[in-house]
């Protein structure tokens, strides 16, 4: 089976065909960093984590560009609050950005580039787009893109112009021509700090000092990463409208050629029925929840649900996540797993598996297929599927730990206590003294300590 994509702008789910054969060029739009990332940014992150992985497993070099935004508004905000310079700020933050959603297992894409090192390249898309009619500078110095000018406005999401025509708003005198056009060139402001601004007069481009709009970030550094068309274009579904529309704008305004064959949108984590988000202030930092929760189960509990649907955030989820997670574990604890170099793709569990995977990377079917081939290792305890089982929790970044430590984490007693208490247990069992085995079972439990009893002796796990 083909591996089939759900492409946002056809509007349907399509075979997946690079345009160089064997190798794929995806682009995702990143983080603006000026504050620590929440787990609605994990989950993009994430999504396309899994995405890129499952690429690679299928054949397939992999050149993938996730793009940092160190400039816009609320990142000169907090750096004047602070006190500290823009590159300061957004230094640290990019390093506390990496270092959490590392920990989630999210590995480090091809390439990551940073929108201040593009302003030049910025600046030519924007020339290019006003040689084209497409752009024109205000009376205020802003640089803005004409929208009616562009004939395929509103063909990713789905909007009209008499749709935003109807919500426009009026245009602010000297700064647009029309209401629906959005700035590629922000004229610089006094009260801006020196390092937010850009002489585009000195750089040749005759502008004026200034910085970019948002919309043109993407569109020149994907261009100059991984050229005019690429594969797969990736981002919230958020990010649809207007951001990726804008680009398409941009982009294909400017070049007259398709900016991305195949667009993917991820689904909102939700909390309280409300997508996640800084500026509603409904957001819990990656570092705030890996405070309760080890980082593979909240990488499980994003997994386990379709990249295209909302998924519901909450303390309950994830204990569910990790009550889930802890049987996959217990199947890999009880058999020990034989060492595969490869995967036999006709096993029927691993021939389900990519099934789903190949399905618009269907992780809840494939999540399913783990539990099934969990259950048949508990009953046959072959070590060739337990095997198995890890390899392709690998393809998705799931069940690399050692089991033990992940059902054993957070025990509020030593190993060796533990050990003494079971012994004591079992000593009152051959005593008969029925009472006080389950007096030890009970304190035990009572430290987040569950006992399991099997044919091969008791073991144990903690409840967390």
């Amino acid at each position: 089976m083909s591996l089939r994509i759900f492409n946002t702008l056809s509007r349907a789910t399509q075979v997946f065909s690079p345009i160089e054969p064997g190798h794929v060029r995806m682009y995702v739009c990143g983080m603006t960093i000026y504050d620590l990332c929440h787990i609605g940014h994990a989950r993009m992150a994430l999504v396309f984590d899994v995405v890129q992985r499952w690429l690679k497993v299928s054949g397939y070099r992999v050149t993938y560009v996730r793009n940092i935004t160190d400039i816009d508004d609320k990142i000169i905000r907090r750096a004047l609050e602070r006190g500290i310079s823009i590159r300061a700020l957004t230094d640290e933050m990019i390093g506390v950005m990496h270092e959490d959603i590392g920990r989630l297992g999210i590995e480090v894409p091809t390439l990551e580039p940073r929108a201040t090192e593009y302003v030049p390249q910025m600046l030519g898309l924007i020339k290019q787009l006003e040689a084209k009619g497409l752009a024109y500078q205000a009376a205020s110095g802003d640089v803005n893109y004409a929208v009616r000018k562009f004939p395929g406005y509103g063909k990713l999401s789905g909007k009209s112009l008499d749709e935003l025509r109807a919500g426009e708003r009026v245009a602010v005198q000297d700064a647009k021509d029309d209401p629906l056009d959005f700035v590629l060139w922000k004229a610089a402001k006094e009260s801006e700090p020196e390092d937010a601004k850009w002489d585009a007069q000195a750089m040749g481009y005759g502008y004026g000092k200034g910085r970019p709009g948002w919309h043109i970030e993407c569109s020149a550094m994907s261009c100059q990463t991984l050229g005019e068309t690429f594969d797969i274009h990736g981002g919230g579904v958020d990010l649809q409208f207007p951001h990726h529309e804008n680009e398409i704008a941009q982009s294909e305004g400017a070049s007259g050629k398709p900016l991305a064959n195949v667009w993917m949108h991820n689904g909102m984590l939700q909390l309280d029925n409300e997508k996640m988000s800084k500026s509603l202030g409904n957001f819990f930092t990656i570092r705030e929840v890996l405070t309760k929760y080890d980082a593979e189960t909240v990488r499980f509990l994003l997994v386990r649900t379709h990249y295209r649907s909302d998924l519901g955030y909450s303390d309950a989820h994830l204990d569910d996540a990790r009550n889930s997670l802890k049987r996959l574990y217990t199947a890999l604890d009880l058999v020990s797993p034989e060492s595969l170099t490869s995967i036999d793709w006709e096993n029927p569990f691993a021939a389900r598996f990519k099934a789903a995977m190949d399905e618009d990377f269907g992780t809840p079917e494939a999540v399913a297929v783990l539990f099934d081939l969990a259950s048949e290792v508990n009953r046959s305890s072959n070590p060739q599927l337990a095997g198995l089982l890890k390899a392709l929790g690998a393809c998705v970044g799931l069940l690399q730990n050692d089991p033990k430590a992940f059902l054993q984490a957070g025990s509020k007693l030593d190993d060796a206590a533990i050990a003494q208490r079971i012994a004591d247990r079992a000593a009152a069992k051959s005593a008969k003294n029925f009472a006080e085995a389950d007096r030890i079972r009970q304190d035990l439990l009572a430290l987040g300590i569950v006992l399991k009893d099997s044919a091969a002796g008791t073991t144990w796990e903690t409840t967390k």
